[in-house]
């Protein structure tokens, strides 16, 4: 019998919440490195929601670009909003499949926490800042941020979040190394952070295994936004359009229901129209594939999850291929398109400039990151002026680097 047809795992009416087996319990969480008393109002995922929201680096999305710097224009995604979007999905995805919400939500709010000023053209610049010293990995900067950079309690430093959520932030796109450690995926050339390695150490995380049923729910909920937000900020901005888009056999089917349910729409409604229907296709893909998945599993509870063979949630292979087609067709118009590439080019040398100013002067960081640096070592000194940088919003970088030299890049 399908496990989703027991009487056990009836979704109860009228919203009410369903957690599944396989979910992972706050009440059974693995701890927090530093114990603490538990909440008589909250769960333990509950709290590190909350945790997140009221951090620091989370305030600081506000400023950093998505795909466009700031001041382009108010409607585009800045890092925040493109967390808010993560955040609904991945809830909607957790509450489908019997999963632990507030520990989906707190995954989504999480998973930008360690992106640097201008996106991704920020993390390559400071990857190649420090390569021969670590590199940098927006993955491992947002759990050097939770865990150590976040200075808000008297106990600790960092955010003191449950195993869970820190597993999940780091695995929540699978595993990192197989059984004997050996690294694979997008760290086999690398290999694993040394951040994520330092804290393992100490707080073992099974990298090599998968995170959580809401940890995957969380992952693909990113791919999603993602789609949908960037063909919106797209078409915005006029990097490409409706007639362009046709080029997506997924895209020009929602497009051709789109007109023959609202013929004549105009143009603006038909863009959002499209992303609703974008988003909900993926969705409703997402649950019914991972309900397949799970019910050929019939894991008995989240360890199960963690040590399957493949992710129990999943996109099914018909809207794996429209995700590529999508991406691929982004990567073309908008990624790659001469407006864009000019910014990025301009934001790759406001972020190489910064470090080597601040490498060869680091007084001229705040008195608070200072602290220690008289007799550190290059390694150390790097480390330090990255972890800065990072936290920079695109406006902190562009001001800072004004000051700093004379001919700053006009980021439009």
């Amino acid at each position: 019998m399908n496990v989703f047809d027991k009487a056990i795992f009836r979704r109860p009416l009228h919203g009410e919440r369903w957690r599944a087996p396989w979910s992972s319990d706050p009440a059974a969480t693995r701890g927090r490195l530093f114990p603490e008393e538990s909440s008589p109002t909250r769960s333990e995922f509950q709290r590190d929601r909350d945790r997140i929201i009221h951090s620091t680096a989370f305030r600081r999305l506000k400023h950093k670009t998505q795909v466009f710097v700031y001041h382009e224009g108010d409607h585009y995604r800045t890092r925040l909003t493109h967390t808010i979007e993560v955040s609904q999905i991945a809830r909607a995805l957790a509450r489908a499949l019997g999963l632990d919400e507030d520990l989906a939500e707190a995954l989504a709010l999480s998973h930008d926490l360690g992106h640097t000023p201008f996106g991704h053209t920020g993390e390559e610049a400071l990857d190649a800042c420090m390569k021969g010293f670590g590199g940098f990995d927006h993955n491992a900067q947002a759990l050097r941020i939770v865990t150590r950079l976040e200075r808000r309690y008297a106990g600790f430093d960092g955010l003191n979040l449950t195993w869970e959520t820190l597993e999940g932030l780091v695995k929540h796109n699978g595993p990192l190394c197989d059984a004997e450690g050996r690294p694979f995926g997008r760290y086999r050339a690398t290999g694993v952070p040394g951040a994520i390695l330092e804290y393992d150490a100490v707080h073992a995380l099974e990298l090599s295994t998968f995170a959580s049923a809401e940890a995957q729910a969380a992952a693909l909920a990113d791919d999603i936004a993602y789609d949908a937000a960037d063909i919106d900020d797209g078409l915005r901005a006029g990097l490409f359009t409706l007639a362009d888009l046709r080029a997506i056999p997924f895209v020009a089917g929602l497009l051709d229901e789109i007109a023959a349910r609202y013929p004549g729409l105009e143009s603006v409604r038909t863009v959002h129209e499209l992303g609703r229907r974008i988003i909900t296709r993926f969705v409703e893909d997402v649950i019914r594939e991972s309900e397949a998945r799970i019910a050929a599993l019939s894991p008995a509870d989240a360890s199960a999850v963690r040590h399957a063979r493949a992710p129990v949630v999943a996109f099914s292979p018909a809207i794996i291929a429209a995700d590529r087609d999508i991406k691929a067709f982004l990567f073309s118009y908008m990624y790659r398109h001469p407006r864009v590439v000019h910014v990025r080019e301009g934001a790759d040398r406001v972020v190489r400039d910064l470090f080597e100013r601040l490498l060869a002067e680091p007084r001229l960081m705040p008195l608070e990151w200072q602290e220690g640096l008289e007799s550190a070592d290059e390694a150390r000194l790097r480390r330090r002026v990255a972890d800065y940088l990072a936290g920079m919003t695109d406006s902190y970088a562009l001001d800072a680097h004004r000051r700093l030299f004379d001919d700053t890049p006009e980021l439009r």
